[in-house]
C-alpha cells in the first residue's frame, strides 16, 4: 500500500461523500518503515477489516475514520484497497489518557467483570470526551447526506450522539465488540448516563450475546428510567423534540472462515504444521492456547490447570506438550506488565520442574503470528484451549474450527465466552474451577476420531454458515430498515474552518446588493461584538454597528438583529433606531417597528405567557438555579419567556457537568423549547426559533432577498431556511447549512461595511 504523503501513482485523495462510513478506533492499515525510509501502508489483519472490505465493495462509496497509530499530526486522507481513509491525529497524553487509560484501565476491566479493579480518574475522562468528538466532527464531514456511519467499540461510545448532533439526517449504528456489564457492575463507572445518553445516538446498538443486550436495556431502564418494550427503548426527545426508538440486538460476530479454510490447502502451509510437529519431538498430542497477553483469557488458570496435571502424573510431558502463544498487548499500562511478569514465572516454573532434556512441558511464544503461521499452528494442535474468564466473543475458536476440514482435533471452550453461545458441540468449561477444567483437558487429550469428528462437523456447519459477511450484512440490514420514515436531512453547506476565498464573497456580496428589495440581519454575541466570559462586560463591534445603521437608512432595505438575549438586554447593548428591528430569546420577542413595516405578519411572534407558562417558567428557573450552585460559577438568566443556564464562567469540569445536568433535565420537559448554544443552555416556554423570526421578517419587509450573519448551533435554524437569492453567513468555524463562510467579528465588520458602501453606490 502506497505512502499517502509521498504521493504515488496508485495514492488517491478521497472525495467527502460516502454512503457508508465505519469509524473505529484504529484505521485498518498499519504503517511500515522501509529501508530507504519512506512509509509503506500494509492491510491490518482482523475480522472487522475483512467484513468491511466485504460490504464496501456492495456500496458505491465507503469510507473508514480511525487512528492511524502513533502520536502528532495524522496523514492526510488517502484511498488503499478501494477504502477511503481518513486518520484522525491522536497527542501523546491522548493515547495515555483516551486509550490507555479510560479505554483500557477504567472501561476494559469494568465491561469484563471487574478481573482487575478498574482505575478512575477524571483527567481520563476528559480526554475520553475531546477523542470522541474528534472522531464524530471526522465521520460527520465526510458522511453523505442519509449515509451509514458504523461505529465500532467501547473507544467510541460517545460519538453516535455525537454525530447525531450535527447529523441527524445520518443513520447510525453502534457495535460493541466485548461484553456489556450486569447493571449492578455498571452502575459503578462514574459518567454511567453520559455513556448510555452517547450510545443512544444510534439507531440500532449490536451486542454479541443476549445477555449483553439485555444488560444494556436493564442500565437504561434502571439509570437513565427510559421505557422499553423488550428491546426496543424509546428515547425521550429534547424539549419539544420528538422521541426516537432505538434497536438493541444481537448479532455475534463470526470470521472469514472460507479463507481461512482455503489456507489449510496450501501446501506450503501444510509443511509447516508438519515440521512444527517435528519440532516438538513429534508428541502424541500438542495442546494450544491462542490469546492476547490479556488478564480477561484465563491463561493464568490454563497453566495451573496444566501444571497440577503434569504434577499429578496424569499427563506425561514425553507424550503431551503444550503451545502458549501470548500476543504482546498494552504493555505500558500496569496491569499487562504484571500479568507477562507471571504468566512468564510460571511458565519458566512448570518447565523447570518438569521438562524432559530436549523438549518443553510448555512452549511460551510472546510474539505474534502471522495468518498463515496461525493456520499451522491450528492444523497441528489436537486440542485447543479456549479458556477465558469473560470474553465478547473470541473467534481463535472460530479460526480453529474453520481450520479444520479434517473434521479432528477438539475444542475446549468456555462458556463465559461469547463464543459459547453458538459452538455448542464444543467441550464446555468453567475455567475458574480447576478441577473442571483438569478433567475437560483429560478428556480432550481421550477422545476418539470418531467422536472428535461429529463434535468437528457440528461446529464446522455453524462457523461456515455464520461467518463475518453474514454478520456485517446482518447488522447493516437491521440499521437500513429501522427510521426511514423519521429521518429528516439536515443540509450541510461547508464543513471545517476555512474562510469563503475573498473573490466568491465579494461576487455573492455584489450580487445581493443589486437586489431591489433586501434584509439584512445578523446574530449579536459572536458577530457583532466578540463572546467574552462576562455577559454584560460585552461590547459591539462600534463600526459594524454602524454599518448596519446606515443601512437601515437606505431605500429598500430592511434591518434586524436576531439574537438569545432578551429584548431589554440587547436593546441596552446595541442602542439601535427604530430603524432597526430587534428580535430577542430567539424570536419570542419582536421589538418596536418601522412604520412601513407589515406588523400583522409577526403578530404571532409577539410574546405570550399564560399563568400555566408562568408557572412553568418559575418551576424550571428553580431547578437551573439548583444546578447552578453545585457547579460554582455557572450563572441563571432569566428572561420573558426563557430561563437560560451560562457556563462560560464556570471553573474546572463545572461548564460540561452543569450542561450535563442541565440537558438530563430537559428531558423531563415534552412541553418546553430547550436549546444547547455555546456555553449556554435555553428553556423556552414559548416556542420560537430564528429561523420562523426571519422568515416572517422577510415577509413583513417584503424582501426579495436576505443575508444573514451566525455563529451558533440556534443559527442553523435560519440557514436552513435560505433560498437561491438568500445569502448565509458563518462567522467562525463548524459545520453549517451557511453557504459562505468568514473568520470572525473583524470581518464582518469588514463585510458590513463593504455592503454598505455597494448599496450606497447603486443609488
Amino acid at each position: 500500500m502506497p505512502d499517502p504523503q509521498t504521493g504515488p501513482e496508485d495514492a488517491q485523495r478521497p472525495e467527502a461523500g460516502h454512503e457508508l462510513v465505519v469509524v473505529a478506533n484504529r484505521l485498518p492499515v498499519d504503517s511500515r518503515t522501509l529501508p530507504d525510509g519512506a512509509t509503506e501502508w500494509v492491510t491490518s489483519p482482523g475480522g472487522l477489516v475483512t467484513a468491511m472490505e466485504s460490504v464496501m465493495r456492495t456500496v458505491d462509496s465507503g469510507a473508514w475514520v480511525g487512528w492511524a497509530g502513533g502520536t502528532g499530526e495524522a496523514p492526510s486522507p488517502f484511498v488503499a484497497d478501494g477504502m477511503h481513509l481518513y486518520p484522525v491525529p491522536l497527542a501523546g497524553h491522548e493515547v495515555e489518557r483516551y486509550y490507555e487509560g479510560f479505554s483500557n484501565a477504567t472501561l476494559w476491566p469494568l465491561y469484563h467483570d471487574v478481573i482487575v479493579d478498574p482505575e478512575f480518574h477524571r483527567t481520563w475522562w476528559d480526554d475520553y470526551q475531546r477523542v470522541n468528538r474528534r472522531f464524530a466532527r471526522a465521520a460527520a464531514e465526510v458522511a453523505a447526506p442519509g449515509g451509514i456511519v458504523w461505529v465500532h467499540d467501547y473507544q467510541l461510545q460517545l460519538v453516535p450522539a455525537m454525530i447525531r448532533e450535527t447529523r441527524p439526517d445520518a443513520r447510525i449504528g453502534f457495535f460493541n465488540h466485548i461484553p456489556f456489564p450486569p447493571v449492578e457492575l455498571f452502575s459503578q463507572l462514574p459518567k454511567r448516563n453520559q455513556i448510555l445518553r452517547g450510545l443512544l445516538g444510534a439507531d440500532v446498538l449490536g451486542f454479541q450475546r443476549e445477555g449483553d443486550t439485555l444488560n444494556f436495556v436493564a442500565a437504561v431502564r434502571k439509570l437513565l428510567g427510559y421505557h422499553t418494550d423488550g428491546q426496543t427503548i424509546t428515547v425521550p426527545g429534547l424539549g419539544t423534540a420528538p422521541s426516537r426508538e432505538v434497536q438493541a440486538r444481537t448479532f455475534p460476530i463470526s470470521i472469514d472462515s472460507q479463507s481461512v479454510s482455503d489456507l489449510t490447502e496450501d501446501p506450503d502451509i501444510q509443511e509447516r504444521a508438519r515440521q512444527l510437529r517435528a519440532d516438538m519431538g513429534d508428541p502424541a498430542k500438542i495442546v494450544l492456547g491462542v490469546d492476547r497477553l490479556d488478564y480477561t483469557k484465563g491463561i493464568r488458570h490454563r497453566l495451573k490447570a496444566w501444571g497440577e496435571l503434569l504434577a499429578d502424573g496424569a499427563i506425561d510431558p514425553r507424550d503431551a506438550v503444550m503451545i502458549q502463544v501470548a500476543t504482546p498487548s498494552r504493555e505500558r499500562v500496569d496491569a499487562y506488565r504484571q500479568l507477562r511478569d507471571e504468566v512468564e514465572l510460571t511458565v519458566g516454573r512448570i518447565n523447570g520442574d518438569h521438562a524432559p532434556i530436549g523438549r518443553p512441558a510448555i512452549s511460551y511464544q510472546h510474539r505474534s503470528f502471522d495468518r498463515r503461521d496461525m493456520t499451522a499452528l491450528y492444523m497441528a494442535a489436537d486440542v485447543v484451549l479456549v479458556t477465558a474468564l469473560r470474553d465478547g466473543m473470541n473467534l481463535v475458536a472460530k479460526e480453529y474450527v474453520a481450520s479444520r476440514p479434517d473434521e479432528q482435533g477438539v475444542l475446549v471452550l468456555s462458556e463465559f465466552a461469547g463464543a459459547a453461545d453458538e459452538l455448542r458441540a464444543a467441550l464446555r468449561v468453567n475455567p475458574h474451577d480447576i478441577d473442571e477444567l483438569k478433567s475437560s483437558i483429560l478428556r480432550a487429550l481421550a477422545m476418539g476420531e470418531d467422536e472428535q469428528r461429529e463434535a468437528m462437523t457440528s461446529l464446522r456447519r455453524q462457523v461456515m454458515d455464520h461467518d463475518v459477511q453474514a454478520w456485517a450484512h446482518a447488522f447493516l440490514d437491521e440499521l437500513e430498515s429501522v427510521g426511514r420514515d423519521e429521518i429528516t436531512t439536515r443540509r450541510i453547506r461547508l464543513t471545517g474552518e476555512t474562510p469563503t476565498p475573498e473573490a466568491e464573497l465579494e461576487a455573492s456580496l455584489r450580487t445581493f446588493a443589486e437586489v431591489p428589495r433586501i434584509l439584512v440581519a445578523s446574530d449579536f454575541d459572536g458577530v457583532l461584538a466578540p463572546i467574552v466570559a462576562e455577559r454584560d462586560a460585552v461590547q459591539a463591534d462600534p463600526e459594524a454597528i454602524a454599518a448596519l445603521r446606515d443601512l437601515s437608512e437606505m431605500p429598500g432595505v430592511a434591518v434586524a438583529l436576531v439574537s438569545g438575549r432578551s429584548l431589554t438586554n440587547l436593546d441596552h447593548h446595541t442602542r439601535m433606531p427604530s430603524s432597526v428591528v430587534l428580535v430577542g430569546s430567539h424570536g419570542a420577542e419582536v421589538g418596536a417597528l418601522p412604520p412601513w413595516m407589515h406588523a400583522e405578519v409577526l403578530d404571532s411572534f409577539a410574546l405570550t405567557m399564560s399563568p400555566q407558562k408562568e408557572q412553568l417558567l418559575e418551576s424550571i428557573t428553580r431547578a437551573l438555579h439548583r444546578i447552578a450552585s453545585a457547579n460554582p460559577g455557572t450563572e441563571v438568566e432569566t428572561k420573558p419567556a426563557a430561563a437560560v443556564l451560562h457556563t462560560r464562567r464556570a471553573r474546572g469540569r463545572g461548564a460540561g457537568n452543569a450542561t450535563e445536568a442541565a440537558l438530563e433535565y430537559a428531558l423531563s420537559l415534552p412541553d418546553v423549547t430547550v436549546t444547547p448554544g455555546k456555553e449556554v443552555v435555553e428553556f423556552s416556554v414559548v416556542d420560537a426559533n430564528k429561523g420562523v423570526a426571519i422568515e416572517a421578517l422577510a415577509r413583513a419587509s417584503a424582501a426579495d432577498a436576505w443575508l444573514y450573519l451566525g455563529d451558533d448551533v440556534t443559527d442553523e435554524t435560519v440557514f436552513d431556511q435560505l433560498g437561491d437569492d438568500d445569502l448565509g453567513i458563518k462567522v467562525g468555524p463548524g459545520d453549517t447549512g451557511a453557504g459562505l463562510r468568514v473568520e470572525g467579528t473583524e470581518q464582518v465588520r469588514e463585510l458590513l461595511t463593504h455592503l454598505a458602501a455597494l448599496r450606497r453606490a447603486r443609488g
